[in-house]
């Protein structure tokens, strides 16, 4: 008895579980959005110790459905406006299937030639499809990594930028220079992590204020510079954004990357939550000056119908990251990385291990087409173009900043614990789920509108919520 499943098997199990998937996207509007379990319940239902004996798929997928599906908050429900997008489609699933089976750990370009040179291939395309400058491409001086998360993208960056400043002397003996970097008072928290983890120090991390869009303001910017300077600190690193999380605030990238030149500084260009829609031409006003930009980043996992995980980090030069982050261990020793051809990406980051994510990427790029995933952008900031006009029409209802894109930034006029409480009542009857934020010390609700499947009937019935319910609780 080998205890292995067989091939036959897989087959046949593998076709119901694609049929199981295929069923839950046709009913996915039938589940209550946010899951509705209290804290411990599904730990509870769940046996205390594992089993001694292998059990049937069957069994497995009983529980699926009963134990753990009560759990799910749906994310691909066409109802979910909470958060940031996370979607995914049919054609990315199919590809991390594929990418599963064939088990690949890219870590160098021996360990499985394709994983390297279909990531180099793809994030070329992205980088032409989005209009990036030429120093972003693989034929010129740096190129695309894909990284799970733009989280890990920040880090990378941040210890990029501290290798810089010190003449990557920091790597050797440790930080001895008092580096300080620059970030918005919305600038995305991984940001701030990554200062942490980089041994720079959170005092030695500047919060900049933002205008009455959330945008960096440069003048201030720049005399926080200068007043750390004078006080004989080495500024070293400031972050953009192409888009925040909390607001979709849209830095002005060309006066920041006009300063981090000025100033030595590395430019990081954080475009995780909207960097998608320069797919787009007519929205790429929004990165004007990202020429300046040492790296940039964005989320094919949020906007691109991609699923998790699946981050896309440039770079204008790529030996700074391979001097930062290339240790080369005699067993990772092979012909094709001393002749200097090929790329490793384990160079380019903090992992050794690299999952096969392009294949998923190259499916759903490959089945939508540009000019496929431009028409599903387009539509969801028409969505919420339309869910603005409702909110400026209202009496009841006031919109809190002019959107950029695709999220709406809202609130009833009675208040932040109505607001709280409205909120609350909504996504607690499961039909749709929605978020809020603090600005201006103000309670505010978002609308994050952009998953794969969401119509304009989905917004329409979602606004009906909101207003019905906000006039009941009055």
């Amino acid at each position: 008895m080998s205890y292995h499943m067989t091939p036959e098997q897989f087959r046949e199990e593998g076709k119901k579980i694609i049929d199981w998937i295929a069923d839950y996207y046709e009913n996915i509007e039938q589940y209550p959005v946010l899951s509705q379990v209290k804290p411990g319940e599904i730990l509870s239902s769940l046996p205390d110790n594992p089993p001694l004996q292998g059990e049937p798929m069957s069994a497995m997928m009983k529980d699926l459905d009963e134990k753990l599906m009560p759990g799910i908050t749906h994310w691909q429900s066409p109802h979910f406006y909470a958060y940031f997008p996370s979607n995914t489609s049919f054609p990315s699933i199919l590809g991390d299937l594929v990418s599963s089976g064939l088990g690949v750990q890219g870590m160098i370009w021996a360990t499985s030639p394709a994983a390297t040179e279909l990531e180099t291939r793809v994030l070329d395309w992205l980088a032409e499809a989005m209009g990036m400058p030429e120093k972003f491409r693989s034929t010129s001086t740096g190129g695309g990594v894909i990284q799970d998360t733009a989280s890990t993208s920040a880090l990378t960056a941040v210890i990029a930028a501290r290798e810089r400043a010190t003449k990557f002397e920091s790597n050797e003996t440790g930080v001895r220079q008092k580096l300080v970097a620059y970030i918005s008072t919305q600038t995305h928290s991984s940001l701030e992590k990554a200062i942490k983890m980089a041994g720079i120090g959170k005092a030695n991390l500047r919060l900049i204020d933002v205008d009455e869009q959330f945008a960096i303001r440069p003048e201030i910017l720049e005399a926080q510079i200068q007043k750390d300077k004078e006080a004989g600190l080495l500024p070293f690193f400031i972050c953009g954004a192409l888009g925040t999380t909390s607001s979709n605030g849209m830095d002005p990238l060309r006066k920041i990357g006009e300063i981090a030149q000025k100033e030595n500084c590395w430019f990081h260009i954080d475009g995780a939550m909207s960097g998608t829609a320069m797919l787009c031409p007519e929205f790429r006003h929004f990165m004007d000056g990202v020429e300046l930009a040492d790296s940039f980043v964005f989320n094919p996992h949020k906007w691109m119908f991609t699923n998790f995980d699946c981050d896309v980090f440039w770079v204008g030069n790529r030996n700074e990251l391979i001097n930062t982050f290339s240790i080369l261990p005699e067993y990772l020793k092979n012909k094709a990385t001393e002749s200097g051809a090929v790329f490793d990406y384990r160079d380019w980051h903090v992992q050794l291990g690299r999952r096969f994510r392009s294949l998923k990427l190259w499916f759903v790029i490959r089945h939508y087409g540009i000019d496929g995933l431009r028409f599903h952008i387009r539509k969801h900031v028409e969505l919420a173009t339309k869910f603005t006009q409702w909110v400026k029409e209202s009496s009841d209802f006031e919109l809190f900043v002019e959107p950029p894109l695709n999220l709406v930034c809202f609130r009833h006029k009675n208040g932040d614990d109505f607001n709280m409480k409205l909120m609350n009542t909504i996504n607690e009857k499961g039909k749709i789920f929605f978020t809020h934020t603090k600005l201006n010390g103000q309670i505010v609700l978002r609308m994050s509108i952009a998953q794969t499947h969401t119509e304009i009937q989905h917004i329409e019935e979602a606004w009906k919520i909101i207003t019905d319910t906000a006039r009941d609780l009055v």
